[in-house]
């Protein structure tokens, strides 16, 4: 473990090994004027020859504590990097973060002419520096899927001949599986892995494997990450040569436990009923003071994030500019997108999914809501921490409905991330929820085409909520639906399987003609016209099918009940053979996180009816419970003790 750093050690020019001059000022000028606790840590321990893990809360200066060393080490080299040959990797788990730290590199690099006049060649006609092989310089190349085709960039690498990579883990495994890209013993010092742990969350471990083949053993390598999981020490025994750890964490006060998050950080949930989802949004955004002038909304899925950058400015207003951003947007619509939010001089919103939620540095992100709380708990911390960053203050905020879910405030106890209640002024009462809910129909009802998008969304979003791994406090059987509905502004409930037994009002009180419900796009509503027509006129197959349908419908009660229940039999068994057949494809880490988070959910559920039984029964005695986590050794150790009093 390395040694904690004191303030008095933090400045730039106290370094040892000390850094150049021209690093000095570039870090002047970024405004930097002495070193984060991470920074002052990391940056000798990495110049000086060590493999470091470096664990540290968001917005702590995690990139500076790897760029810096990078830079330092290729420009201190007795001989230049041959041609064509590497001398280090920085691998990003998404293509933002890796532009992010991409840019952050050329900014340092300003600092260095030779490196700079590299870079940035003369247009046109202009004059060339005088430039020798000889002259020691760092040269980078961006390496992202999707904006440009592989055979680019081996052809940007061969022309430019760059000698640090920063890339995504499947371009980057392309580019090195190439005859023409070398990274020999004699050339490569050091490989960087930032939010070592996302990389393997998003399935990136085989392309991990299978990069760390095509590098040498004699390298010093570098894992940052917010948190660093039992797959991240897998890779640490494989790809690491004794590496010090460096873990620089938050005190909560005197004497509370270490948090994972920033001191500036204030943690907060609000339970709201779920017609209230999104009208109360607005009440957030226009109460919290000062107003946030940049502000992060977090969906489950892609499709919520479509639905919901139509939906969402006609219940704030115009006060605010709403910025999409998902996965499966383009890259060049990503960027644009990020860039459009990033340089805002007004009060906007980055209405995303967790693509936006681990290592991107957004300067000055006041507030964070999430509206739909992760899928995987972990996450939790990594969207809260885009706000906060640096030092600066800011708000998290997670949304939950009355109930069941308020479970997950003693879940995340438990897990070392406090969150305590948040109160507004004056919550959205139901008839303004309503008045929400009719704003946005009157949008829908103007093209069928929105309408067809919220349909997807709301299935989208629902099968996203039943795979949450606390699915015991995440329940799809306790949902409100003809709320839910109301809150997405829907017209109807959508056709799924979940409500099959739903007995309430699947038309949520709309009335309408849908026969004459029309697409604004004129050639989507001459075909749903088509459509209508063939079905109208019919041939003999569905004259056919109709007598089937009809004589279905014929069938006694009972012989239809007993169709059902054999059917639905079928199906459970089906599902029963295919959850089988996935949790043996699991990796045993994956099984083992599953098992561990559905034990702590039990032991919460448990701890909580003991509570209600000790209130019922006037003992007002602490009861004290003990969380305790089971390896995939079988050995135990004790997570968090925590006290229930019960009050009197």
């Amino acid at each position: 473990m390395a040694p904690k750093a004191s303030t008095s050690s933090r400045a730039w020019d106290g370094l040892t090994p000390s850094l150049s001059q021209w690093t000095l000022d570039a870090v002047a000028s970024m405004g930097f004027t002495r070193m984060t606790p991470v920074q002052a840590s990391a940056i000798p321990l990495f110049m000086a020859h060590k493999d470091v893990v470096v664990e540290a809360v968001t917005g702590s200066g995690k990139t500076l504590s790897f760029l810096i060393p990078v830079v330092e080490k290729l420009l201190r080299l007795e001989d230049p990097i041959k041609k064509h040959h590497i001398g280090a990797i920085i691998i990003s788990p998404t293509r933002e973060l890796a532009s992010q730290i991409y840019q952050v590199l050329l900014s340092l690099l300003e600092f260095h002419p030779a490196s700079a006049a590299a870079i940035h060649p003369p247009e046109g006609d202009a004059p060339r520096p005088k430039s020798s092989s000889s002259v020691l310089k760092v040269v980078p190349q961006l390496l992202l899927g999707g904006s440009t085709s592989p055979a680019e960039d081996l052809s940007t690498f061969l022309k430019k001949s760059p000698n640090v990579l920063v890339s995504t883990p499947g371009r980057l495994l392309e580019l090195l599986s190439s005859p023409h890209v070398h990274c020999s013993q004699s050339s490569f010092e050091m490989l960087v892995l930032d939010e070592a742990d996302r990389l393997l969350d998003l399935g990136f471990k085989d392309d991990l494997q299978r990069i760390l083949c095509h590098l040498p053993k004699q390298r010093r390598t570098g894992l940052f990450s917010a948190s660093i999981s039992e797959a991240v020490d897998q890779i640490v025994r494989v790809g690491l040569r004794n590496p010090v750890k460096v873990a620089v964490k938050v005190k909560g006060g005197a004497g509370a436990e270490d948090k994972r998050t920033p001191a500036s950080l204030q943690m907060t949930y609000l339970t709201t009923p779920s017609a209230h989802k999104y009208s109360i949004l607005k009440q957030i955004v226009t109460t919290v003071q000062p107003t946030p002038q940049k502000s992060i909304f977090f969906v489950s899925t892609c499709s919520s994030v479509d639905y919901l950058a139509i939906i969402l400015p006609i219940i704030l207003g115009n006060e605010f500019l709403l910025v999409p951003l998902h996965g499966k947007h383009a890259a060049n619509v990503r960027q644009k997108n990020f860039t459009r939010f990033t340089t805002s001089t007004t009060p906007s919103i980055l209405l995303t999914t967790d693509v936006a939620s681990r290592g991107l540095d957004i300067p000055s992100v006041d507030l964070v809501v999430q509206i739909d709380p992760p899928s995987d708990p972990k996450t939790f911390i990594h969207r809260c921490g885009r706000a906060g960053r640096a030092g600066r203050r800011g708000l998290s905020i997670v949304l939950l409905h009355p109930g069941r879910e308020e479970d997950y405030v003693s879940f995340l106890e438990v897990r070392k991330t406090p969150v305590v209640s948040y109160s507004l002024p004056e919550s959205p009462s139901d008839s303004d929820a309503a008045a929400a809910t009719q704003l946005v129909r009157n949008t829908i009802l103007k093209d069928r085409a929105l309408h067809d998008k919220g349909q997807k969304a709301f299935v989208s979003w629902l099968r996203s909520y039943s795979k949450h791994q606390a699915a015991s406090i995440f329940r799809v059987a306790d949902l409100d639906w003809e709320a839910l509905g109301r809150a997405w502004g829907l017209l109807k409930l959508p056709k799924m399987p979940e409500l099959r037994n739903f007995t309430g009002d699947k038309t949520l009180g709309v009335s309408m003609e849908w026969d004459n419900y029309a697409y604004k796009d004129k050639q989507r509503e001459k075909r749903r016209k088509e459509v209508m027509e063939e079905a109208a006129q019919g041939d003999g197959n569905q004259k056919q099918d109709s007598r089937k349908r009809h004589a279905v419908e014929n069938a006694s009660w009972s012989h239809n009940l007993e169709s059902r229940e054999k059917k639905l039999q079928r199906k459970e068994l089906k599902k029963a053979r295919k959850d089988q057949e996935r949790w043996e494809q699991l990796p045993e880490e994956e099984k083992q996180k599953a098992l561990e988070t559905e034990r702590m959910v039990k032991e919460i559920r448990q701890k909580n009816e003991q509570q209600l039984l000790s209130e019922r029964s006037g003992n007002a005695n602490p009861l004290m419970v003990q969380v305790v986590a089971t390896n995939s050794r079988g050995s135990t150790r004790t997570v968090m003790p925590f006290f229930i009093i019960s009050a009197s």
